[in-house]
Order: C-alpha cells, then sequence, then structure tokens
C-alpha cells in the first residue's frame, strides 16, 4: 500500500471516450482516484452517484476526480449514460495501477478466496504526493469526508 507523503504513481491508462489519462497530466491541483470493485454494483454506483452530485463542490476546490476499476471502457461508458455520470473513468484491465497503489487484494467471500480491488480514496496534493489516504471505504458519507479533506488541503 502507498503511505501518506510519498509521491503518488503516476499512469496513463485509457478512459471513457477513448483517450488516454495520465495522473501527470494534473500536478497543480488536487486528485481524487477512487479504487472501486465493479461498475453497475449497488455500492459502486452509489459511490459514483455521489462523486457526481458532489462534482461541482469538488471543481470548486481545483479537485480531478478520477474513478479507477478493472471495467472495461466499453463497461465503463455505459455505466457513465446510465447513471449521468459527470467524471473519468479509467480501465485498469491488467491491475498494474491497482497493484502499485496496494489496492489490488485477496478477498474472502462465502467461504471463496479471490483477487479483487479493495474500495479505496487515495488525495493527492497539487504536488503529486499521497495527502491521505481512506482504505476499506465505507460509501455513506464518504464522498462528502473526501470533500472536507480537499478543501483542507
Amino acid at each position: 500500500m502507498i503511505e501518506t507523503g510519498q509521491t503518488a504513481p503516476d499512469f496513463t491508462l485509457p478512459r471513457d471516450g477513448g483517450q488516454d489519462i495520465s495522473l501527470s497530466q494534473f500536478k497543480g491541483g488536487p486528485v481524487v482516484l477512487y479504487f472501486y470493485p465493479r461498475d453497475d454494483t449497488s455500492g459502486c454506483t452509489s459511490q459514483a452517484k455521489d462523486f457526481t452530485l458532489f462534482k461541482p463542490d469538488f471543481d470548486a476546490a481545483g479537485a480531478t476526480i478520477i474513478g479507477v476499476s478493472k471495467d472495461t471502457v466499453a463497461k465503463h461508458e455505459n455505466f457513465i449514460a446510465k447513471h449521468e455520470l459527470n467524471f473519468a473513468l479509467v480501465s485498469d484491465a491488467e491491475s498494474d495501477l491497482c497493484e502499485r497503489y496496494g489496492v489490488w487484494v485477496e478477498k474472502k467471500m462465502y467461504g471463496k478466496t479471490f483477487m479483487g480491488i479493495v474500495r479505496t480514496t487515495v488525495l493527492i496534493d497539487a504536488d503529486g504526493r499521497v495527502a491521505r489516504i481512506w482504505p476499506k471505504v465505507k460509501v455513506k458519507g464518504h464522498v462528502a469526508e473526501v470533500l472536507e479533506a480537499v478543501k483542507a488541503l
């Protein structure tokens, strides 16, 4: 897992709309990088809708929101259209970014063990350093808490 204070690992990944997105292109402003398990599941949908609802406030604070999962760009585009999301979703199909941030972990459910993304949010400051990490996120109230942390930078 990455740690507060270290330089956030850069990346270039495909995003919705058929373009690539790199963390380095947002240097000079805060970035909310949030990792989630899968498009269109209840918790992931609720979290994405919360980020959409609060996006004007994040914009006012100069922050960029980027969601990350292993889903394909096509799935992301369907997810965005279905729920009218208003921020970038990137596809980490090979789990490289998830592994570098330490969110690709062994999970257990119903007695089965499998690899998956642990819901995590990373706040990166304007200098590209990790300002705060929320591991094992509980969705309710989380986005408002992240917004307060962005405003406190």
